[in-house]
């Protein structure tokens, strides 16, 4: 893999578990040459069907994979007001500067219907999944310094191809995002910034495996029934469209909401 990442630092959050697409990028930002600093949370990890790896070794993994990447992080709490500021200030002591910004952390479970909803629920996604987005990617773009590279992503979902029923307060979160998209989009590329979103649609970060499943298992085979290529979605394939945005070979994409999705089926 070609180092073009050489020299610039990626602050990726939600890097916690092998299965998930935080993980997938921030191995793929290394091996192209990216210093990083990560988030996890390992709290939110713990009481999920899933459940949650040992950081530690993650992170070993991780610097084994890509020897020279210089990897630094903390545990990070993106439900409270302060931390996303917090995480950047952490990242600029360590690295002098952030040059790319994943905002990959997203509250999973606790969700459901429209009628089951509180105003907990709907604050608890909020909060974690657009409200620490946009703060991060504020804080991140008031230190960048207008070099060459800048780039932010922030990770949607598909709700705004086909209805996501049980999902209201996840998908109302991501929808802001989608919605909110173009105009944050507009204000960073005047700092050196680009600004893209990706739906990775349906990836088995755990869920749809049956012995981690938090859904029916009726709903693992509709869900692989959609794909055409006869798979769910893996990790490493919304981390390749990520690495390549992040990239000098993205740097005409700007504003854009890119559905990374393998061709997946909503009409069926």
């Amino acid at each position: 893999m070609e180092q073009t990442l050489r020299g610039r630092v990626a602050l990726i959050t939600g890097v916690s578990r092998r299965q998930g697409i935080g993980y997938a990028v921030a191995r793929r930002l290394a091996l192209m040459g990216a210093d990083l600093f990560l988030t996890h949370f390992r709290p939110h990890d713990v009481p999920q069907p899933w459940g949650a790896d040992d950081v530690p070794e993650l992170l070993a993994e991780l610097r084994k994979e890509a020897p020279e990447a210089s990897i630094a992080e903390m545990s990070a709490d993106l439900g409270e007001a302060g931390t996303s500021q917090a995480v950047v200030d952490a990242a600029v002591a360590r690295f002098g500067h952030v040059d790319v910004l994943v905002c990959n952390q997203a509250r999973s479970g606790g969700d459901g219907p429209l009628l089951e909803l509180d105003a907990e629920r709907l604050d608890g996604h909020w909060r974690v999944n657009t409200r620490a987005t946009l703060l991060l990617t504020s804080a991140f773009a008031r230190q960048h310094d207008g070099r060459p590279g800048g780039r932010a992503i922030w990770m949607t979902s598909g709700q705004q191809l086909g209805p996501m029923r049980g999902e209201v307060a996840y998908a109302t979160s991501k929808a802001a995002l989608a919605g909110v998209l173009a105009t944050v989009s507009d204000e960073l590329i005047d700092r050196g910034i680009l600004l893209n979103a990706v739906n990775p649609g349906p990836v088995n970060t755990g869920y749809l495996r049956p012995e981690t499943a938090d859904r029916d298992l009726r709903v693992l085979d509709e869900v692989l029934a959609a794909f055409p290529q006869g798979r769910y979605g893996e990790p490493d394939d919304p981390a390749r469209l990520i690495a390549w945005l992040v990239s000098d070979e993205g740097r005409w994409v700007a504003g854009q909401v890119i559905d990374s999705e393998g061709g997946f089926r909503r009409s069926r």
